[in-house]
């Protein structure tokens, strides 16, 4: 038998570290080859380590969360042969792990039960004070309405000076009798609910390690709030005509090719047709250089909500893309972020970000823009409402646009031009493809 030592391989892209969000394994595990054993996490971009051998986990190099250095051991095997381990490995000594069986063979001798007191001196010595949360009384009211306490005059007054209702402390002794164990017991415990609501006061407090793309996330997130001073422009937009349109669309026969069709690709081309006009929103502002790199092709990132956290997918050139090529690509993406195999490519390089809950959009929101870009349009919860049309009211689905730009560099009279052009388009739909 020897041992085989697994090392971080080189997840490329030109990274030098990774952090282990992952394991797959203990010690102990047999795994085979191509089994997996961890999972890293470079950027946004989830990479997972396979076994290369079959063997016995030995020993294991990192902890979730930690950041491991390309070419860093991270497992150690036992493996049928010779296995790796040589002079170069010395140094990578696995963590002395307990041996159970020596444990069992070394097992502290019993002692002695002492012998049980008499009776009646038991009776007479007080019983130990329980934490709260463990005592088998029941918390709450501990007897019915009405119904007196049962308590020896001294533990009467002993509740009497500390202020305590005796009627509230659940009694452990012959018929619910109250001694001063219980009284102990309730004080260390705190005052409860007078009735039996079944409520109880919890004091638990779990710690959860930040790591991961929850981490990745909140780095992000504190790096744009504390760098991009934001101004958040809120416009409210009748999508009457665009929904009818959109369910005549989706009633024509759909082939491989058109998808059936969400709001997002019409805004995607609204979005395409206004920044046209507006060129200098689809930019990145890199504030340490102190240039402005705008860019020709509209790659627009689409913040999705996935079971590991916030994603954002991004549709490159979606100004060469029709409505139908955008919910495609919308959908292709969607599904491979909600599963976990986007690449670190379709991961990034978005000039421009749409947000969006969907049904759970609320009223308004103010988004957080995708640092470096310059520009975020936030969509929020369609919904019907009475609008007057100057005779009467009339039902008409709308919804606002909730859309935030880094002030550096986007005037308020900017702002609102941009988002006005797309409430135009999308209230008139017809015009998002005149001249397509």
């Amino acid at each position: 038998m020897g041992e085989h030592v697994i090392r971080l391989p080189d997840v490329g892209e030109g990274v030098a570290e990774a952090e282990l969000v992952e394991w797959h394994v203990k010690v102990g595990d047999m795994v085979r080859e191509d089994a997996l054993l961890a999972a890293v996490m470079t950027d946004k971009a989830t990479v997972e380590i396979p076994s290369p051998v079959e063997g016995e986990i030995l020993w294991l190099g990192a902890e979730i969360g930690d950041t491991v250095a390309i070419g860093s051991p991270i497992v150690r095997l036992k493996v049928a042969g010779e296995g790796n381990v040589g002079q170069g490995d010395a140094t990578t000594e696995p963590q002395s792990e307990p041996e159970p069986v020596a444990q069992e063979k070394k097992a502290a001798p019993v002692p002695e039960k002492p012998a049980m007191p008499p009776l009646a001196k038991r009776e007479k010595e007080p019983a130990p004070v329980q934490p709260a949360g463990v005592r088998s009384a029941p918390v709450g009211a501990p007897r019915r309405e009405g119904e007196k306490p049962l308590a020896s005059p001294a533990v009467r007054l002993r509740a009497k000076e500390a202020g305590i209702d005796l009627r509230q402390v659940p009694g452990s002794g012959p018929a619910g009798r109250i001694g001063h164990e219980d009284l102990d017991a309730f004080i260390a415990r705190g005052p409860q609910p007078g009735k039996a609501s079944g409520l109880m006061r919890s004091d638990r407090v779990e710690e959860i390690r930040v790591v991961g793309l929850r981490r990745k996330i909140a780095e992000k997130m504190q790096l744009a709030k504390a760098r991009i001073p934001h101004i958040t422009y809120v416009e409210e937009v009748d999508v009457t005509a665009l929904e009818e349109l959109r369910a005549a669309l989706n009633k024509q026969k759909a082939g491989p090719d058109r998808p059936k069709l969400t709001l997002l690709p019409f805004l995607m081309r609204a979005m395409v047709r206004a920044i046209a006009e507006q060129p200098h929103l689809n930019a990145l502002y890199d504030d340490d250089a102190g240039i402005i790199r705008q860019y020709g092709g509209v790659h627009i990132g689409i913040a999705a909500q996935t079971a590991n956290g916030l994603v954002v997918p991004v549709v490159k050139h979606a100004e060469a893309l029709d409505l139908w090529e955008s919910g495609a690509e919308l959908n292709r993406l969607a599904e491979a972020a909600k599963s976990g195999i986007a690449t670190r490519e379709e991961l990034s390089g978005s000039t421009i970000t749409i947000t969006s809950l969907g049904a759970m959009g609320g009223v308004v929101t103010t988004p957080v823009i995708n640092y470096p870009e310059v520009a975020i349009v936030g969509v929020n919860k369609m919904m019907v409402r009475p609008v007057w049309d100057g005779a009467q009211f009339v039902p008409r689905k709308t919804m606002n646009l909730s859309s935030s730009f880094d002030h550096r560099v986007i005037d308020g009279w900017d702002a609102a031009v941009f988002v006005q052009r797309i409430k135009a388009l999308l209230e008139t739909p017809a015009m998002i493809f005149v001249g397509e």
